[in-house]
């Protein structure tokens, strides 16, 4: 990919709007354009995390496989999503899986070393990273007490307003449509519930008219009554 391509695509992310021009011209000699089959690892336990990696096209699951081989969704990537991040905060070697969906991945990669280093040259830059690491905390926080204070059915009705509210597209005057490559199982995985509980709560959404779903797209009526 030759430098013009990468500066298009990079002035993409809302996260290189604080550099300058300078600032964006270096960034594509810095970062490197990789593919990744569907399925396949972009980077997997025990690498190190001296790495950070820029969505281009795909989507990309981050998760972690336990004792029981259970695995739980941590995060649904998708195009200018950054990610691999945590090697800012002092992480040494990576403790999840990223692995590209249903289709080939495209992300830019970028080296620590040299995000850090425009991290400490431009204040705004910085600020912007910090911003964007405090709201992933806040999700995580949200998610955590959902999961101890809220049932399934709510945890599932969470996770689909989020999905629209990420990623909707309005139909109509009060409907959403949220296109995705998840299986029932994969929603079981980032709720905590089960296969069984997300069909059934699904299920019965559609009955009430609610939601309407396909295996790659649900459809919401009114956010103001999914509840």
């Amino acid at each position: 990919m030759d430098i013009s391509t990468k500066l298009t695509f990079l002035e993409q992310f809302p996260l290189f709007e604080s550099l300058s021009s300078d600032e964006k011209r270096t960034l594509t000699q810095m970062v490197e354009f990789k593919r990744v089959p569907r399925h396949e690892p972009v980077y997997s336990p025990g690498d190190a995390s001296d790495k950070i990696f820029f969505l281009v096209k795909g989507t990309v699951k981050i998760s972690s496989n336990y004792d029981d081989e259970r695995e739980v969704i941590k995060g649904i990537l998708h195009p200018l999503a950054m990610f691999g991040e945590l090697g800012i905060v002092g992480e040494e070697c990576r403790t999840d899986y990223a692995r590209a969906m249903n289709g080939e991945s495209q992300f830019f990669v970028l080296r620590l070393e040299d995000f850090t280093s425009l991290m400490k040259n431009n204040f705004k830059f910085s600020n912007a990273v910090l911003q964007m690491m405090g709201g992933r905390l806040r999700r995580a926080e949200d998610r955590l007490e959902s999961l101890i204070f809220k049932d399934a059915r709510a945890r599932i009705i969470d996770f689909l307003k989020d999905s629209a509210g990420r990623q909707g597209r309005r139909i109509g005057i009060d409907e959403l449509l949220v296109k995705h490559s998840l299986t029932q199982q994969d929603i079981a995985n980032i709720t905590g519930t089960s296969r069984q509980t997300v069909t059934s709560v699904l299920n019965d959404l559609k009955k009430s008219n609610l939601i309407h779903f396909t295996r790659r797209s649900f459809l919401i009526r009114d956010m103001a009554k999914l509840a």
